[in-house]
């Protein structure tokens, strides 16, 4: 049986790797992988958004099965929906996390992996984050957002306060490299989760790595003249409390791009150091390798930021595979792909039966163009607050239910923008594709929220950002630290 080597970013954009037509960002490892395995270029995410895109790809099956649909509803217990680190432990593997796994409710679970180096973005509990641990250890635990400065700077490019030795990425890599030793003369296969946050926002790689990239060599975002029109309600609510709705500077939407980037080769060099490892090992060629991410980034493109948009640049990841004899070198695919489709992969690589409720296939079958042509669905919120999709070779469709809107684009039209929402009554295959998510909808309890009686969309109030604009602000800070300050003075910490 082979290994399993599972490298997996946080709100990596799917057009950030140099290799795949990315002149901007240096990515000389993630590059290897695409020259040695295969890039999926159509891999989209079934929910933009943390939570709901992990407990999806765990599981295999769509949120409207797992009933998680957004960061504020749990993940099934995993007794009833098993993750596949479960049944690949029940099938003989040595399973074992590291990083930001994102569970809910309990964000320390085991769910299948019989080890873990724990390490969240937001730690409730730091005594049980080992990563925080460490930190300690070498005497940076004094640092009270180690993982870059929330709140209001959630969105403004910043070097780390930690040494790039220390930095999570580098940590991650690190404890990489020690399971890869420790496992180099076992007789058992294993399976090894590698969790990085960044990108994520606050964008904050350590020194050097920060200058890496200068704002006036970045692009700019993508900006049609019809953007304002393109986006939804959920994009200008995460824009409003994320501090980025009072105007666009460009300039610093350039720096921000930059530090995304730098996050990214940095990230990129831990991916080099464990190959190298793996490769010294001897473990190199029969260790599937898989590199992909829970969701994108806007980067400013339509004038937005964050996650949670059915454009490309939040829904589309990235997605390489390497194991010879499974994946060509250097071949592209370009039919849909879908992270639900990481569990029948593992799955099958492990020689294991697939559960016949998980709603991917295996890679390696779509590699080998089985099938040529494919609809992945996508969801996130509930009820009014749902965005429900699907797409395939041609076409995506979106409804936003806060919008009470259609939005259609044609995928051989690349960037987006235009919504042609006007052919789900004139093309027969958008309205096909309408009717393939509707029927999904109607099939699960979770989403049937979003239907009327008569199965069509239901008719609710639309939703309008209030009209100041300092309502709706939040606070995403760290829990509460306790530093000591001089008599006067005292820590303004927001409630939320």
């Amino acid at each position: 049986m082979v290994n399993i080597l599972h490298l997996f970013t946080d709100q990596q954009r799917f057009d950030t790797i140099g290799a795949l037509a990315n002149p901007h960002i240096q990515t000389p490892h993630l590059d290897r992988l695409a020259r040695e395995g295969m890039a999926f270029t159509s891999a989209y995410t079934p929910a933009p958004e943390c939570v709901p895109a992990r407990c999806c790809m765990i599981t295999g099956r769509y949120a409207d099965k797992t009933g998680c649909g957004s960061n504020a509803e749990a993940m099934p217990s995993p007794d009833a929906v098993p993750s596949f680190m479960s049944q690949l432990a029940e099938g003989g593997y040595r399973t074992h996390g590291i990083g930001k796994c994102h569970f809910t409710p309990d964000a320390w679970a085991g769910r299948g992996f019989q080890s873990r180096d724990t390490s969240e973005e937001i730690a409730e509990d730091p005594d049980r984050d080992a990563y925080l641990q460490h930190l300690t250890e070498k005497g940076y635990g004094h640092v009270l957002e180690p993982h870059g400065a929330r709140g209001e700077m959630y969105y403004i490019p910043q070097p780390s306060q930690l040494p790039a030795e220390l930095h999570h990425s580098h940590w991650t890599g690190d404890r990489a490299i020690d399971f890869i030793d420790a496992q180099r003369r076992a007789e058992q296969p294993w399976y090894l989760y590698c969790g990085f946050i960044h990108p994520h926002p606050p964008f904050a790689p350590p020194g050097p790595w920060h200058k890496l990239y200068r704002a006036p060599d970045m692009p700019l975002p993508y900006l049609p003249d019809n953007a304002e029109e393109l986006l939804c309600y959920i994009n200008r609510y995460q824009n409003r409390y994320k501090y980025r709705d009072r105007g666009l500077d460009l300039n610093l939407i350039r720096c921000i791009r930059a530090y995304y980037f730098a996050c990214i080769s940095f990230i990129d060099y831990q991916v080099g150091r464990i190959l190298e490892a793996l490769e010294a090992s001897g473990q190199l060629d029969n260790t599937l390798i898989v590199y992909s991410a829970d969701h994108g980034e806007l980067l400013g493109d339509f004038g937005s930021f964050g996650k949670r948009s059915f454009h490309d640049a939040s829904l589309r990841v990235p997605l390489l595979a390497r194991l010879p004899g499974s994946f060509a070198a250097g071949k592209r695919c370009q039919t849909p792909a879908s992270l639900v489709d990481l569990m029948p992969t593992f799955l099958t690589a492990a020689g294991m039966d697939v559960p016949a409720e998980a709603d991917g296939v295996d890679l390696a079958a779509l590699a080998r163009g089985e099938p040529t042509d494919r609809t992945v669905f996508f969801h996130y919120g509930s009820g009014e607050n749902a965005i429900l999709g699907g797409l395939n070779q041609q076409w995506k469709y979106a409804w936003s239910s806060p919008d009470q809107r259609d939005y259609l684009f044609d995928r051989n039209c690349v960037p987006e923008a235009c919504n042609a929402a006007d052919k789900l009554t004139t093309n027969a295959d958008a309205q096909a594709l309408k009717t393939a998510v509707l029927q999904r909808a109607s099939e699960h309890v979770f989403s049937r929220t979003c239907l009327n009686d008569a199965g069509a969309w239901k008719a609710q109030e639309v939703k309008y950002i209030p009209a100041d604009p300092d309502e709706g602000l939040l606070f995403q800070d760290p829990p509460k630290a306790k530093p000591v300050l001089p008599p006067g003075y005292h820590l303004d910490y927001p409630a939320s």
